[in-house]
């Protein structure tokens, strides 16, 4: 899992474009097969994948690690995973949102 959390900080700064205007704290806490608690940083046009949960975070978002992978790739739709009960929200729907409008940017 690792390796995705990299791979989403090297691509959206390779391609700052989508997130220059952004400045937004998500955290992520994923469960099941590979459960962790990470934080994506949207600052200046910059992305950074953070351990540190101590701030607190604009929008969590509370979802499996699997579904969080089909989410990356834009096989999983937020609004009807979160219907389903497969993705909690806490704070902002509408930037859970907005994430999954910045993601379909992006190829991972």
């Amino acid at each position: 899992m690792n390796e995705t959390w990299q791979l989403i900080e090297t691509t959206m700064n390779e391609n700052p474009t989508p997130i220059r205007n952004e400045n937004v704290r998500y955290e992520f806490n994923l469960t099941g097969d590979n459960p962790s608690v990470k934080q994506l940083i949207l600052e200046n046009g910059k992305a950074r994948i953070s351990d540190d949960t101590t701030t607190k975070a604009d929008c969590k978002l509370t979802l499996s690690s699997k579904d969080f992978m089909k989410l990356l790739v834009g096989d999983l739709n937020s609004t009807t995973a979160f219907m389903f009960g497969k993705l909690k929200v806490d704070g902002s729907i509408g930037l859970s949102l907005k994430l999954e409008g910045l993601l379909k940017e992006y190829r991972f």
